[in-house]
């Protein structure tokens, strides 16, 4: 049995999200190819304006993919990386003001005392080494265990950074406690600062650097660059896998409302709706376990422009979200058989890139297959 498909074709048949009669799209082949290995679960991804490709790998390491892989001296990266469990050295974002500033920022796993959590760091690359790492944010380590750390961090078009902590394993205290870290969705400035319109600013004992609530481990996120609105996906636990629009000061509802029930079959939630707390876009159930995502923007792929790709760990696919502007209106699976898809990005230059745990990184190719 072949480890690796290389040029797997996915034919897809769906319709772009403004498609009419009178614009037909071009007859396009689907195809991914492998770019490199030597990464067993890369994490996230980023772009250098040179065209360099940063990868994280959950076990605590850092490359550089540029022609061929390159590995940041370890000594260099943050020395107290938690990489335990589903913990380590998690996502990684260029500023979009990259070429004024040089900032790169990361989120990590850190254990502190009994307890280990979710911090969000930010560092230059000098020399292919990392330097001048400073610490915006460590969640409080109320929790122990190797559990649903989160992590992914995003940009919106104000410059604001979000990133997200999960519950820990920890549902039943921190996701819907204020006080505490975790299950969590935050919003800072770029240096770290609390913005002045947080929506917890005012309330006592609140993280004021949290946007929302109620969340349980979202390794999804990215922005919806029509609305400029930051998206989320999180695990459920046995079903209800979901996506998200983020709303300022909203919950989410875990654990108190779920599509989901305990892995053993038992039920938890109290219902899986409830006033004053939030439905998703769209729910799955038997779960996925989604990691990574991305809007499609350009016309390198037309079937998918305007759609949402989220990759599946559980199944081994990229699940295919159509949308009607904040409605998702249908699903389709592409590259079944991958692998454990553990990221998922669009490129500068438009390219989707996938990480596949135990693989290393595939790029999808979009070939025109008539004049359409």
């Amino acid at each position: 049995m072949k480890k690796l498909l290389l040029a797997g074709l996915v034919l897809i048949a769906c319709t772009s999200a403004g498609e009419t009669e009178q614009t037909p799209l071009p007859d396009v082949e689907y195809s991914y190819e492998f770019v490199t290995g030597g990464i067993d679960r890369p994490w996230g991804m980023t772009w250098l304006p040179n065209g360099d490709m940063l990868i994280t790998e959950r076990a605590g390491k850092l490359f550089i993919y540029r022609d061929e892989l390159i590995e940041v001296s370890s000594e260099t990266l943050p020395q107290d990386i938690y990489a335990t469990g589903q913990g380590g050295f998690l996502d990684v974002e260029a500023h979009p003001e990259y070429e004024n500033n040089g900032w790169i920022y990361f989120t990590y796993s850190y254990s502190e005392g009994d307890g280990a959590n979710t911090a969000l760091i930010r560092a230059k690359l000098v020399n292919d080494e990392l330097s001048d790492i400073e610490t915006l944010y460590k969640g409080e380590p109320y929790a122990t265990g190797g559990r649903h750390f989160g992590s992914r961090v995003t940009f919106d078009k104000n410059g604001y950074v979000f990133f997200s902590i999960g519950d820990r394993g920890n549902r039943d205290e921190l996701p819907q406690d204020l006080s505490k870290d975790g299950g969590k969705i935050y919003r800072l400035h770029d240096d770290g600062s609390i913005p002045v319109d947080n929506p917890f600013v005012n309330e006592t004992g609140a993280k004021t650097a949290a946007y929302s609530y109620g969340h349980r481990n979202p390794q999804g996120m990215a922005l919806n660059p029509t609305t400029g609105v930051i998206w989320t996906h999180e695990h459920g636990p046995r079903g209800g896998d979901e996506v998200n629009i983020i709303e300022p000061g909203k919950n989410y509802g875990w654990p108190v409302i779920s599509y989901g029930i305990n892995y053993n079959g038992t039920p938890f939630a109290e219902d899986t709706a409830r006033d004053g707390m939030e439905q998703p876009v769209i729910y799955w159930d038997p779960s996925i376990a989604p990691s990574g995502m991305t809007f499609v923007t350009g016309d390198k792929y037309p079937h998918w422009e305007g759609h949402l790709l989220v990759g599946s760990l559980k199944f081994s696919y990229v699940e295919l979200v159509k949308l009607a502007g904040d409605k998702a209106v249908g699903t389709e699976k592409l590259m079944e058989g991958i692998g454990r898809v553990r990221s998922l990005k669009q490129a500068p230059d438009g390219t989707i890139y996938v990480g596949v745990s135990g693989q290393g990184i595939f790029k999808v190719i979009a070939t025109p297959t008539s004049e359409g």
